[in-house]
């Protein structure tokens, strides 16, 4: 996926197992990130970044969605713990990573995608600073 590309209409699950697509996002501005597993280091510390951080977000009209391969009820620990205002999709089968090309890397990846669907904005894994994330989107 290339800045300027409209996102495919992409459903997964988030941590309660209800249908999530990425099309009922369209007329939204959204942070979707990819991240490698739920309660290590640096996801722990960009999921706070973004969670200390979610309520600026949304003033700038962005909504925030996570994505790993973990499993729905990895992501509702995680969530609980870290108390996250935001979902997260359990792609266990890999089809979100894969259609965004960020599988196999083992780092984190964030679209910023725009009210019409397409790729606005992406933070290549070594450009993220997971204790200051929020801030390099709000940037």
């Amino acid at each position: 996926m290339n800045i300027g590309d409209f996102v495919p209409n992409l459903s997964g699950t988030d941590e309660n197992g209800n249908e999530v697509k990425l099309g009922d996002f369209k007329g939204k501005k959204l942070a979707l990130y990819f991240y490698p597993k739920d309660s290590t280091p640096g996801c722990t510390a960009e999921a706070c970044s973004l969670r200390d951080n979610y309520e600026a977000l949304k003033a700038r009209g962005y909504e925030v969605l996570g994505v790993s391969t973990d499993s729905e009820r990895s992501h509702r620990n995680f969530i609980a713990k870290q108390n996250l205002p935001f979902h997260l999709i359990a792609d266990t089968e890999k089809e979100w990573v894969a259609a965004f090309g960020v599988w196999g890397e083992k780092k984190m990846t964030t679209f910023l995608i725009g009210e019409d669907g397409r790729i606005e904005r992406i933070f290549a894994p070594k450009e993220i600073d997971t204790k200051n994330h929020a801030a390099q989107i709000l940037g």
